[in-house]
């Protein structure tokens, strides 16, 4: 999305693609059942690094709907492009989860994608129909009105206030909605359900908000010290907040949200602080390619992904080998043992992304929606 003045902010890009390339990295592993701590997800309460890549995608996409909305633009036009692209998501996230079979009956509605089409466009909706007062008011009734209903609303046989895994009301909501259409790993819950979309949408107008910030007229240290300000501002009130509400990406907890907003805030200080005030540009390069095509190399992945699992070319002992693992344990876990031989692979996945990203980006080839 393109900033209303012509120009793009190019610490913004390289924050996208390092995020969407932390992402497929994660995704990817040789081997689900070998990989480092930091590389997984933390199994309920808790965090560790992985848990930082969604909330910064969503708080990109909040800081790129400030900076790309133009002021002044007709609200039938605008209001077109929101629901344009809130389909196309949405509809993208959906064929991936069909890809390659395509079981309706167990299809899964919701995910990545779908969940950053709608966290799209509540906060772009909110950013034309609101200033950045309203919107803070928002994104702060998200958060308080989630954890309200999680502690309070009482579920049929648990009660009130559980927040263990599958038995409590964002879980409960999913199976009244989605049932028989959920993540196939949990089958009882979505990690990306319904419910707890609510206080994602507060992280992207965290986003938003910050991309006011970016937009006045500040000078560029001035602007780095309330990103600053404003991280630590949020560490802290997570990490507070956590002690209560615990810090949770499954059920994307309000202090989850505030938390991670926190350090999304820190990390771009950093990018901007050394892009747009120092100019440096050294070693960005891979993520600017990544950053500007960021959507496509993600759903390009799911489909290379799942297409490398799905394709059974060779039998051994009478069962059929995937391209995959044949890939994993003949070329990186041969050699390397399991766990880094995972991860090898994880690499040279990403890096043949990196190289068809990077002929597009040569050519100057971004595909939008």
């Amino acid at each position: 999305m393109n900033n209303s003045a012509g120009a793009r902010l190019e610490s913004l890009d390289v924050f996208r693609g390092a995020t969407v390339a932390a992402m497929i990295l994660v995704n990817n592993p040789g081997s689900w059942s070998h990989i480092y701590g930091p590389l997984r997800h933390a199994d309920w309460h808790g965090w560790t690094p992985t848990d930082f890549i969604f909330p910064f995608f969503l708080y990109i996409v909040g800081v790129a709907i400030t900076l790309s909305q133009r002021d002044g633009a007709p609200r039938a036009e605008l209001y077109s492009k929101i629901a344009r692209r809130t389909l196309i998501l949405f509809g993208l996230g959906l064929f991936l989860n069909g890809f390659p079979f395509f079981e309706l009956s167990t299809l899964r509605i919701m995910g990545v994608l779908q969940r950053i089409a709608l966290c799209y466009f509540c906060a772009a909706i909110l950013h034309r129909e609101t200033g950045w007062r309203g919107q803070a008011f928002c994104a702060g009734a998200l958060l308080l009105g989630y954890w309200a209903a999680m502690a309070l609303i009482p579920v049929p046989e648990l009660g009130a206030g559980s927040l263990d895994k599958g038995k409590n009301l964002a879980a409960y909501f999913d199976s009244l909605f989605l049932d028989g259409h959920m993540w196939s790993v949990t089958k009882t819950w979505d990690p990306e359900g319904l419910l707890s979309t609510v206080p994602a949408v507060a992280t992207t107008l965290m986003g938003v908000l910050t991309g006011h910030w970016l937009a006045a007229p500040a000078g560029p240290g001035r602007k780095v010290s309330g990103l600053l300000g404003a991280g630590i501002a949020g560490l802290c009130l997570g990490a507070a907040w956590g002690c209560l509400f615990p810090i949770n990406k499954n059920l994307w907890t309000s202090s989850y949200a505030i938390f991670m907003g926190g350090w999304a805030a820190l990390f771009l200080a950093a990018l901007y602080w050394a892009m747009e005030l120092r100019g440096w540009r050294f070693g960005t390069a891979p993520f600017v390619a990544f950053g500007r095509n960021a959507i496509a190399v993600y759903v390009l992945s799911g489909v290379l992904a799942k297409t490398l699992t799905v394709i059974k070319p060779w039998e051994v002992a009478g069962k059929a080998i995937a391209v995959k693992q044949i890939i994993y344990e003949n070329a990186f876990a041969s050699w390397l043992g399991p766990i880094n031989g995972s991860l090898g692979y994880a690499l040279a996945f990403l890096t043949l992304l990196y190289g068809l990203m990077w002929l597009l980006h040569r050519r100057k080839i971004y595909l939008k929606i």
